[in-house]
């Protein structure tokens, strides 16, 4: 499927005219016609532009049945699901993060040292 033939896809999906997604674009209506019938190429600020239109990344509009993985947002993870995203990455991957994690935690751990000992001296 191409890009002309998703974007129409899309706009009919969703019951949009023609001329509501040109506008929607900044396009002529009679050139963003063209370009859903694929008598004219999509220039990419075009397609950018629908995409944030459509509320799709440009990938999900170019390949809309693409098996590829979607996004990992961590915070929306407990802590078990971090630990074992974590686990999943290749061993580089995994010491660069648990040098970080360490780093941090020594970090937490003078800080609350410093604060305790600063308060009970004074």
């Amino acid at each position: 499927m191409d890009i002309a033939k998703n974007i129409k896809k899309l706009r009919e999906e969703r019951g949009l005219m023609q001329k509501e997604v040109a506008n929607a674009v900044g396009v002529h209506p009679s050139n963003y016609s063209k370009m859903e019938k694929g008598e004219r190429e999509f220039g990419i600020e075009v397609i950018d532009k629908l995409s944030k239109f459509f509320g799709l990344t440009i990938d999900e509009l170019v390949h809309p049945n693409s098996k590829l993985p979607k996004e990992v947002r961590v915070e929306d993870k407990t802590a078990n699901e971090k630990v074992q995203l974590i686990s999943q990455l290749d061993e580089d991957d995994k010491t660069a993060v648990y040098r970080i994690i360490d780093g941090m935690l020594t970090k937490n751990k003078f800080q609350t040292f410093f604060e305790q000992n600063i308060h009970t001296a004074k």
